[in-house]
């Protein structure tokens, strides 16, 4: 039994099911797909304005802009995003994700579905609920004190 912190314990069982989730996760992935990259390709398609900066993305995955220029980069290489010059900045540049991205976003997706019967086995639908909810309490306030 430890004596931390119950608020530490738990961002410790985060962090464990962060990583052996994650490397399931990438190991389904298809080839030269990394995590960091699908993160981009989810992240553009949950968002409800079609394109933002890449520092906005940068923001928002919690990486450098340096980083962010490397991986959209790669992706649109690839035909998964479309960079293009901001019709309100003309110093900046919009990102957006294409059909293809799109496409491979939910490859990646029913990649890793033989994964989610494990949460079943874990908890039931009540519980991925009530566990959901909570997750997304926690996270608003976590993503409301950020820098």
């Amino acid at each position: 039994m430890t004596d931390d912190p119950l608020a530490f314990q738990l961002f410790t069982e985060i962090g464990i099911i962060d990583q052996l989730g994650s490397a399931a996760f990438e190991r389904a992935l298809p080839a030269g797909l990394t995590r960091a990259q699908f993160g981009v390709l989810h992240h553009l398609s949950r968002r409800a304005r079609p394109s933002q900066s890449p520092g906005t993305i940068a923001a928002a995955m919690q990486v450098s802009r340096a980083t962010m220029t490397s991986t959209l980069g790669r992706l649109a290489k690839r035909g998964l995003v479309a960079i293009a010059d901001d019709p309100a900045d003309g110093r900046g540049k919009q990102v957006r994700l294409t059909d293809a991205g799109e496409e491979l976003r939910q490859a990646c997706i029913a990649a890793v579905a033989p994964l989610l019967p494990l949460v079943g086995d874990a908890l039931d639908s009540a519980e991925q609920e009530r566990l959901l909810g909570l997750l997304r309490q926690l996270r608003e306030v976590l993503d409301a004190a950020r820098d």
